[in-house]
């Protein structure tokens, strides 16, 4: 695997990881529902492994999104009218963060949301 695959695979499997965690599902949920080891999903969200073409529709249903969204084309196909807003790019970056700054950044905005609806 060239280092592009390797970091666009990375990349693919932290949107997979992102949606998953979205819908409330765990590794081992979604892992059931495409008939996978738990231990496959791991590996495909943290880019060790390759998706294989084949299983994008069947992820990209039980993650409740379109295939475009899954492999990204969804951003790119807005960016003719402008980049990504900044809070896209800013969760992007933040899916790309180990677990414990992950659940850091989340325990913030919490806190932020929390006193918003005061």
């Amino acid at each position: 695997m060239t280092q592009d695959e390797k970091e666009y695979f990375k990349v693919l499997g932290g949107r997979v990881a992102l949606l998953r965690k979205d819908l409330g599902l765990t590794q081992v949920q979604l892992a059931e529902t495409l008939g996978i080891s738990q231990q496959m999903v791991a590996s495909y969200e943290v880019g060790r492994r390759r998706i294989p073409v084949s299983m994008l529709p069947p992820l990209s249903h039980a993650l409740k999104v379109q295939t475009d969204a899954l492999l990204g084309n969804e951003t790119k196909a807005k960016s003719k009218r402008g980049p990504a807003p900044k809070w896209q790019q800013q969760i992007e970056a933040i899916a790309q963060l180990p677990k414990a700054q992950q659940r850091f950044v989340s325990q913030v905005l919490d806190t932020v949301l929390a006193q918003s609806d005061r």
